[in-house]
């Protein structure tokens, strides 16, 4: 999303004045999704992965919501989009919440 907000929309982005907001957009995907693949491939105790489990379901519906929400914003999508990016902000928190607790006591949940 990074190089086709910045080669095939540059323009548009640039004339909409929405470049940051896209680029925002974008950080925050690829940190989320290094963060899923960080711990996907951790070795846990089948017993202790549901506040991983809960963690990736929240990373993933919070990267779709936060970042997909601005891309829309972005390109001109209807202003309902707006209330959509803080509830995917609040669904990030909430995985990072459900990682910290799942990473508490060494994995022995």
């Amino acid at each position: 999303m990074g190089a086709f907000g910045a080669h095939a929309l540059k323009k548009t982005l640039l004339e909409r004045g929405t470049a940051e907001s896209w680029r925002t957009a974008v950080t925050y995907q690829v940190f989320h999704a290094l963060a899923l693949l960080a711990f996907s491939t951790r070795e846990v105790d089948r017993k202790s992965t549901v506040p991983f489990d809960t963690s990736a379901k929240l990373f993933m519906a919070g990267t779709v919501l936060f970042s997909g929400s601005i891309y829309g914003l972005s390109l001109g999508g209807p202003k309902l989009l707006g209330p959509v990016t803080p509830l995917g902000g609040m669904c990030l928190i909430g995985g990072w919440v459900a990682l910290g607790l799942g990473s508490e006591g060494g994995g022995k949940n």
